[in-house]
């Protein structure tokens, strides 16, 4: 079982007032949609006049935990609503946080989208849904989600993965784990910086998984000038066709990763910050009760301009069909 701490940065009572009115003030101008396009073109301007406390608070990630929660935002159970059975029943269900999510992102870099998944929006509703309680997607509850870098298997995965939690009443853990503080030899890290697998899209990218292109080996490590980074998602990793060494080196890191986790258990309010190329994430299982009450998270994926900590051969990568939208691209 994961243990540990993560570490806090804390929004004082005026920071937080300033971006829940921030976010109120674009609602109000755009009839109460989060997803419309004239709030998204406004939100650049909004963001780049928050006031130094709320920056600092969104200042890169700067430990080896390689992640942080953002603590103070207040939320009313309320007010928000019955937590929705399904994302594409969301609708504004909690649209004042969509956009404060959106503001917190384009403060740590760029807001991604997906042409795929859950209609292109930027800001994704995670809820527990009937049928899905056994899939390795953020819709299940009674599996493990396992450890894993968020859309793996594409090279225009997020920097940064972005989870503000509205609702969780049974402290369900989000599970975390940073290779930069993994104990691994260097001739595992030599191993696992060989492209020898690929990784294939998850069950949440269903036109993904029917492209018919050849799918490209890709290293799980990779020695950045920043350090070690990884590219990790055991689940959709084919390792039975792996050199026997090459399954021992996995298995290996599998172990130290799951040594070095944390569970963190968000409260209404909280914000995790993942560095998605320094730490892999997951979930620990949960009953799903589908009577409104159910844990209720919204996510966001950042992009940071210029970083340097990928591969370059992941720029020819096909992303198997897929295309990440930059929102102010």
């Amino acid at each position: 079982m994961p243990t540990g701490t993560a570490p806090v940065r804390l929004l004082d009572p005026d920071s937080a007032a300033e971006l829940i009115s921030a976010a109120r003030t674009l609602l109000t101008e755009y009839d109460g949609s989060a997803t419309h396009p004239g709030l998204l073109a406004e939100v650049p301007s909004m963001a780049a006049s928050l006031s130094e406390g709320i920056r600092h608070a969104c200042r890169p990630v700067d430990t080896a935990d390689g992640l942080f929660v953002l603590r103070g935002l207040p939320v009313d159970d309320t007010e928000i609503g019955p937590t929705p059975g399904h994302w594409s029943t969301a609708g504004d269900a909690g649209a004042v946080y969509d956009v404060v999510l959106l503001l917190l992102s384009t403060v740590m870099g760029t807001p991604l989208a997906w042409e795929g998944q859950q209609e292109g929006r930027f800001v994704h509703n995670i809820v527990p849904s009937p049928g899905h309680e056994e899939e390795q997607t953020g819709a299940s509850s009674s599996v493990l989600l396992s450890p894993h870098t968020e859309d793996a298997f594409h090279p225009g995965r997020a920097h940064l993965l972005v989870l503000g939690c509205l609702r969780n009443h049974d402290s369900v853990a989000t599970t975390a784990a940073s290779i930069r503080q993994v104990e691994l030899d260097a001739g595992e890290v030599e191993l696992l910086s060989r492209p020898i697998l690929p990784i294939l899209p998850d069950d949440a990218y269903e036109k993904a998984q029917g492209y018919t292109g050849a799918p490209p080996a890709v290293p799980t490590l990779w020695q950045s000038e920043e350090g070690l980074t990884l590219r990790f998602d055991p689940a959709y990793t084919p390792l039975d066709q792996a050199p026997e060494e090459h399954r021992a080196a996995y298995a290996r890191l599998e172990d130290e990763l799951a040594r070095v986790s944390v569970a963190v258990s968000l409260k209404p309010g909280e914000v995790l910050v993942v560095d998605n190329d320094l730490v892999v994430h997951g979930r620990v299982p949960f009953k799903a009760r589908y009577d409104g009450t159910d844990r209720w998270l919204k996510r966001s994926s950042v992009r940071v301009e210029g970083r340097r900590t990928r591969p370059p051969a992941e720029e020819a990568e096909h992303g198997y069909g897929q295309a990440a939208v930059e929102a102010y691209a």
